[in-house]
């Protein structure tokens, strides 16, 4: 083990590189500032990384925080670093300087759920109530904004919400003690060569280098991303001033944080480096493990697909329902008549609209035997009785009432013949 001194560089270098390799690590011994270290990890396990929620190490090394469930997941460095040193214990915060791969990917090519941020955070128990979806599984809706919740972090967002006041789905934020971000712009960054801007997509399946630094003088904080395999562009995708003395303790956690809610979707770290005072340490991108198929079948874990199937399943039987009453509704309203006062006495004599519509076949052109001053007269037979009778259909336009129509039927009714 390789001693370091005091007040020394302090890095942190996560590599998750194929199982087989060596594993390496440095730590420094005397006061409360004289924790560095450098670790070197062949795959992340527990022993370098504490892990929650939905998050776990792949075979291959890859840190998987999020794989689709309606989650939140955590990828935290054990140990809390020395922010101030022991003689800048009340001063500001000591210079800080991270790179890390990432992947998002998505079931869907358009859209997403929530992202993955990079925090550093005063107290690992913010995180343990932190909520999933929009909050990222930083925060929650009770200590969201609260200053006491003493967190910065660096958002790479795939949503959209409107109470954030996010600025559409695929952004780059910074986050204080809130996830309502002091700054923020289109993920993207800058070619050297041409000076223009170039989108990218955060939701892409392809992995991103992002690179985030600190100076504690300027109080300044740069972020900087770019494709992998591209070098670290020269123009920064954002800079914004931030004092972060309020916010970070003498000793603070780091780690990255991610959340999904509607969407099933993957955030996946491929390679992470950090280091205090000094540039954080470069990362070798041929030892960076390779991303796992983006197939359906292996995209979404298996009860991660009943949700689905039971939504589906009650929006069908919803639908088939209203359509079964529209049916039904319809089916009463063709034979829906009205009974008026008048037709009280004739008791069990009456037919219902139904039956004889039926024993006309409808009322067919067919069955029609003639027209009188009243309507038009059609032929039938009761399906009940197989009785032949005679159907009188009242006209719309008949001159003479409905009510002398009846009275001549009541009238004849009464004749013995």
């Amino acid at each position: 083990m390789l001693l370091l001194e005091p007040y020394h560089l302090v890095a942190l270098l996560l590599l998750l590189v194929p199982a087989g390799r060596c594993l390496a690590a440095t730590a420094g011994g005397g006061g409360d500032d004289s924790r560095q270290f450098i670790l070197l990890a062949a795959a992340m396990t527990g022993a370098n990384l504490t892990l929650d929620g939905a998050s776990r190490v792949m075979p291959n090394g890859l840190l998987l925080l999020t794989d689709g469930r309606k989650l939140k997941g955590h990828g935290v460095h054990p140990f809390p670093l020395p922010f101030r040193t022991a003689s800048n214990a009340t001063g500001s915060v000591r210079p800080f300087s991270t790179t890390f791969v990432f992947a998002i990917s998505s079931q869907y090519d358009d859209v997403s759920s929530d992202g993955i941020a990079f925090f550093v955070a005063a107290s690992r128990e913010v995180l343990s109530t932190a909520s999933p979806g929009q909050f990222l599984g930083l925060l929650n809706e009770d200590n969201i904004g609260n200053r006491s919740a003493r967190i910065f972090a660096v958002e790479l967002d795939t949503f959209k919400d409107d109470e954030l006041r996010d600025i559409n789905n695929n952004h780059v934020g910074v986050d204080v003690d809130s996830l309502v971000s002091i700054d923020s712009t289109n993920a993207g960054y800058y070619d050297d060569g041409t000076g223009m801007f170039q989108n990218l997509s955060l939701i892409s399946q392809k992995p991103m280098q992002v690179w985030v630094d600190y100076d504690s003088r300027a109080t300044e904080i740069t972020v900087t991303m770019a494709p992998l395999g591209v070098v670290r562009p020269k123009k920064p995708l954002l800079r914004t001033t931030v004092d972060l003395s309020g916010v970070v303790q003498n000793t603070a956690y780091v780690g990255f944080s991610s959340a999904t809610n509607f969407f099933p979707t993957r955030h996946v770290v491929l390679g992470w480096s950090f280091a205090l005072d000094e540039p954080a340490p470069a990362l070798n991108i041929s030892m960076l493990p390779a991303l796992p198929s983006t197939s359906t079948s292996t995209y979404m874990t298996r009860w991660s697909i009943w949700p689905m199937m039971i939504a589906l399943a009650s929006v069908t039987l919803v639908s088939v329902s209203i359509l079964i009453y529209i049916c039904v509704r319809r089916q009463r309203l063709k034979y829906s008549e009205v009974r008026e006062d008048w037709e009280a006495p004739f008791g069990s004599n009456r037919f219902s609209y139904k039956d004889l519509f039926h024993a006309t076949k409808g009322f067919s052109d067919k069955n029609l035997l003639g027209r009188g001053g009243f309507g038009s007269v059609y032929r039938g037979v009761l399906r009940k009785t197989g009785m032949k009778v005679a159907v009188k259909r009242m006209s719309h336009d008949s001159r003479q009432g409905v009510r002398e129509f009846i009275a001549k039927v009541v009238s004849i009714g009464r004749l013995r013949h």
